[in-house]
């Protein structure tokens, strides 16, 4: 039995679904995302979950214990869910201190200490335990949230995209500090978010949401490299979506033959590859001109530096392009590269595909 269980979840505000038909099992202990774009209803699931709304219709299990089944409905405060908004959602006239242990009972033995534990974990220094949140940066605040919601030891923890304010460098330590305090805690967590490398990075489980409902749950690496439809894929990250034929394992397309996931023989199917699996490499018009058969080559139309990064934006000079193929056709094949040796316009390069391209079902 998953720690939390959802079944057959809905919301309705008026005439519109909110949420619809919401399945989900989270593993004690585990870390799950919930990514898609604005206004497809996780804000609305994580309220749901929270207990600040109560379901139309489903059922929310935690630990065993009916939480919500339809209508009724168990009171946010008793169901030991913490919460960690967008905002932080700090109380201004409290110091920091007083923020962090505002859900500790103030006869509680060693509460002070316990405050400045709290801080200490989530990485702030006791002496601003005295400030006001608006003497904070964002950062700051948004650790402060996240202490006050540890104080109370919940058994799940929601974040509500509690990163989206912080410049990137801080996100990213932030996010990797946050997973591991919360894995040592052994806090089960749900994330929501509109950030897909967020999502990937932080979960062991991810929930893709579009117009109230999942359209697709599993690993990081499973809805990454094997989306289930076009809109999950390029959600998830950049992708290189073509026109196929497949037979024997192979796909014949526009960047020539290329194994596939699926050996199921289709005469027109469409294949997904992430650009990080296509390869260029030096080469000369000499090159090109000998070219053999199924190697492929390409000319740079344009490179835009972006310092670690390069995109650089391929016109195939060779392709088999078959009648199918079109996808890419006139249009330049568009590549992030490493900065430090992308090729630059004008430049020939041999073109190559590792691993295995994804079919759509």
């Amino acid at each position: 039995m998953s720690f939390l269980e959802i079944a057959s979840l809905s919301k309705n505000y008026g005439p519109v679904a909110a949420v619809t038909g919401i399945d989900l099992a989270v593993a004690s202990g585990s870390r799950t995302a919930i990514v898609g774009p604005s206004g497809c209803g996780k804000t609305t699931l994580l309220r749901l979950i929270a207990g600040f709304e109560a379901p139309d219709g489903g059922r929310i299990t935690l630990d065993g214990k009916l939480l919500a089944n339809g209508g009724t409905s168990v009171p946010a405060h008793l169901r030991g869910i913490g919460l960690v908004a967008q905002d932080g959602a700090l109380f201004p006239h409290l110091t920091i201190a007083g923020n962090i242990g505002f859900g500790l009972d103030r006869k509680e033995p060693r509460r002070d200490e316990r405050i400045a534990e709290l801080a200490y974990i989530v990485g702030l220094d006791k002496s601003i335990l005295s400030r006001r949140p608006h003497q904070l940066s964002g950062g700051q605040q948004q650790r402060v949230a996240l202490a006050r919601a540890m104080a109370m030891k919940p058994r799940l923890m929601l974040l509500d995209e509690p990163f989206s304010a912080l410049d990137t460098g801080l996100r990213a330590s932030m996010r990797k500090a946050v997973a591991e305090m919360l894995e040592s805690a052994g806090i089960t967590t749900i994330l929501v978010t509109h950030d897909q490398t967020e999502a990937l990075s932080f979960a062991d489980q991810v929930a893709v949401m579009r117009e109230g409902r999942f359209s697709q749950i599993g690993t990081p690496r499973d809805l990454y490299l094997r989306p289930k439809d076009r809109m999950i894929a390029e959600f998830l990250g950049d992708a290189i979506v073509l026109s196929a034929k497949i037979a024997n394992g192979y796909a014949e397309s526009t960047l020539g033959r290329i194994a596939v996931d699926g050996r199921e023989p289709r005469d027109i199917a469409r294949i997904m590859l992430r650009p990080e699996q296509v390869l260029l490499a030096a080469a000369s018009r000499n090159e090109l001109a000998a070219a053999q058969p199924g190697v492929l080559f390409g000319e740079v139309t344009e490179s835009e530096f972006g310092g670690a990064s390069c995109a650089v934006a391929i016109k195939l000079l060779n392709t088999p392009d078959p009648p199918e193929a079109a996808a890419i056709g006139s249009t330049p094949l568009v590549l992030k590269k490493p900065g430090v040796d992308a090729p630059s316009v004008g430049d020939i390069v041999r073109i190559s595909v590792v691993g295995k391209a994804h079919v759509f079902s």
